[in-house]
């Protein structure tokens, strides 16, 4: 395999950490930690200095133990230990873990099984906003298969898939990404990996998937009732839409970094970015399940990605989270609506059903009318690209009955800064359609019961 190492061979399949009473240690303290912590992970409050020193010495000298079961992150777990000391020594500060940071680097040893000790004060996306301490195991998914993949036609030296073995508050949540930029750092560096949880991407796949079947009496395809009953199936088939996904951000005809740039702008252009993503991952395994040199394990789970894009974007991503600015909920609507309306999805007599063999080559003609939005938007001004956008989402999916948007903006707007189109957007842009609101009401306790899930 690609990145393997000898030492990092020997150890996979070693006793589990979350055994050893250090990790349990390590955790209560981290946990304990966080009670003292404000936003930004500083501990202002100088009379529990005293007991969070206790908390740290306990982490700190729990990292030392368990650096046995990881000899591949010797410098980062010691560079751990100094950042600790440090913020200490410095008086409970705002942390800086920059130099511990960079010396973690998973994307050097892609081993499937491959196990990391992870502690920083950060953020969990789609958890929390504050910098608190927080500690996770994880295991590398790395199968052969995608391996070949990456290294060939689909490189991605940043990606890393993951699983959880076990961890810290912050994560018992709906996050499922592992990303550099949430740490606690005095300056930001470039960044070299990125880790996607795709044990819970499958997890909460194959829970939302099994009751939105059962509600619209969808009959699955044999090889997509699969998913349901094999978590590890699952998995492997979300590395390979994650492995082609995160690539794609930085690939193809683009407006200038359309996603990636720290901006403010009306949030139907980070559904087009990520639904442009997601359908080019599964353009291309349509392109692979087709091919006639596509091996046979390859060829199944490109298949298996054809399913899970479709499932997961129409039944979990437009039902899930708050309809505030809700980018990957509107981008849900957008396929489930571009489906039906291209006569490949069919809500009949209440009972969902979907024409199969035709809905690959309708869902790849949607990622081309995306990309098509981009390429002539690199000659366009940028809030004429915004309105475009704009004019291609409102053709498939309905917008507010109120919305100025869909009205038609004042000149007074269209003339001033981006920053006036952006404030016009409504929360809830693009309402669920009616079929979506009954959905949404007998799918919530399946929903809500994704949030921490794990394998």
């Amino acid at each position: 395999m690609s990145n393997a190492t000898t030492t990092a061979e020997a150890i996979v399949g070693e006793p589990e950490v979350v055994e050893d009473a250090a990790w349990l240690a390590l955790k209560a303290a981290a946990t304990a930690l966080q009670a003292s912590q404000m936003q930004d992970g500083s501990i202002p409050d100088d009379t529990t200095h005293a007991e969070n020193r206790g908390h740290v010495e306990t982490i700190t000298r729990s990292i030392l133990h368990l650096a046995q079961y990881f000899p591949h992150d010797e410098a980062y777990l010691n560079a751990l230990v100094v950042d600790f000391d440090r913020w200490v020594a410095e008086g409970f500060g705002v942390p800086d873990f920059l130099d511990s940071l960079n010396a973690f680097q998973p994307q050097l040893d892609r081993v499937d099984g491959l196990q990391h000790l992870v502690v920083f004060p950060m953020n969990t996306q789609n958890g929390s906003t504050s910098k608190l301490v927080e500690a996770v195991l994880i295991e590398v998914i790395w199968p052969e298969f995608v391996d070949a993949l990456e290294q060939g036609a689909y490189s991605n030296a940043l990606f890393v898939p993951i699983r959880f073995l076990d961890f810290t508050a912050g994560y018992d949540t709906n996050s499922a990404v592992l990303f550099p930029e949430t740490v606690a750092m005095r300056s930001v560096p470039t960044f070299t990996w990125g880790a996607i949880f795709a044990d819970r991407e499958a997890a909460r796949f194959r829970a939302v998937l099994r009751a939105a079947a059962d509600i619209t009496k969808l009959e699955l395809p044999d090889d997509a009732a699969r998913l349901l009953d094999d978590q590890k199936l699952a998995e492997e088939t979300f590395v390979m839409w994650d492995l082609i996904h995160d690539r794609t951000h930085m690939r193809g005809d683009l407006p200038f970094d359309p996603f990636m740039i720290k901006q403010r702008m009306p949030f139907f252009l980070y559904s087009l970015e990520e639904l442009r993503c997601d359908l080019t991952a599964f353009r291309e395994s349509v392109r692979l399940e087709r091919a006639e040199g596509t091996d046979p394990v390859t060829r199944e789970h490109a298949k298996l990605v054809q399913y899970a894009v479709i499932f997961d974007r129409i039944f979990r991503f437009a039902i899930t989270g708050s309809r505030v600015r809700n980018y990957d909920g509107l981008g849900g609507q957008l396929l489930f609506a571009w489906m039906h309306q291209h006569h490949v999805l069919h809500w009949t007599d209440t009972r969902l059903t979907i024409d199969w063999p035709n809905v690959a080559d309708v869902v790849v003609a949607l990622g081309t009318e995306i990309e098509e939005l981009y390429w002539r938007s690199i000659d366009r001004p940028k809030m004429a690209h915004w309105l475009a956008a704009y004019a291609m989402v409102t053709k498939t999916v309905t917008p507010h009955p109120a919305s100025k948007w869909a009205r038609g903006l004042p000149d007074e707007i269209l003339a001033g800064p981006p920053k006036g189109l952006t404030d016009q957007v409504l929360d809830d842009e693009f309402p669920l359609s009616m079929f979506y609101e009954a959905l949404s009401k007998k799918m919530a306790t399946v929903i809500e019961s994704t949030e921490g899930i794990t394998a």
